[in-house]
């Protein structure tokens, strides 16, 4: 089992299934739209503008699971994201990360790759998992790393 056996729905009410990214690295991200790490939009942004092409694709996740920090419905929520930061990478329907409600993807994340001392726990928005092009979890980034600080991570990620 890997990233690419499972499926999202998208901001529209799309369902999308993963496998479609198949070959391409991922970042997925749980995302807030009224958080205080929230200005990573840009950076998140910057890094999908200037790797798309080369193979990266940024997978953001809205969730309201922390502080209500998403409390807006999906139309709110692109439209915050377009306006603000421009965001042209996907944008998922708003899922939870933690709990029996959880996604599959993010049981999924959460176990390949936990957190400090083991922990599976999502503990805030933008935690972020660098997915390799055959679906595996290769790393997880804690939400106050910035886009920026992973970028050599990705280009490592992208040449193999």
């Amino acid at each position: 089992m890997n990233v690419f056996d499972f499926q999202a729905t998208s901001l529209d009410g799309e369902p999308v299934d993963l496998a479609q990214y198949r070959g391409k690295i991922l970042l997925v991200v749980n995302t807030a739209s009224k958080c205080g790490f929230t200005p990573q939009y840009e950076g998140l942004e910057a890094l999908y503008r200037e790797l798309h092409g080369r193979g990266l694709e940024v997978l953001g996740f809205p969730c309201n699971q922390f502080g209500s920090q998403e409390p807006g419905s999906e139309a709110d929520i692109g439209a915050f994201c377009k306006k603000n930061y421009g965001v042209s990478f996907p944008m998922f329907a708003k899922v939870d990360v933690n709990g029996d409600a959880a996604h599959p993807l993010w049981k999924y994340l959460k176990n390949a790759a936990p957190g400090v001392l083991g922990t599976e726990g999502i503990k805030w928005n933008f935690t972020k998992f660098l997915v390799g092009r055959d679906g595996t979890v290769l790393h997880r980034y804690a939400p106050q790393t910035k886009p920026q600080d992973i970028a050599g991570d990705i280009e490592r990620a992208l040449q193999q």
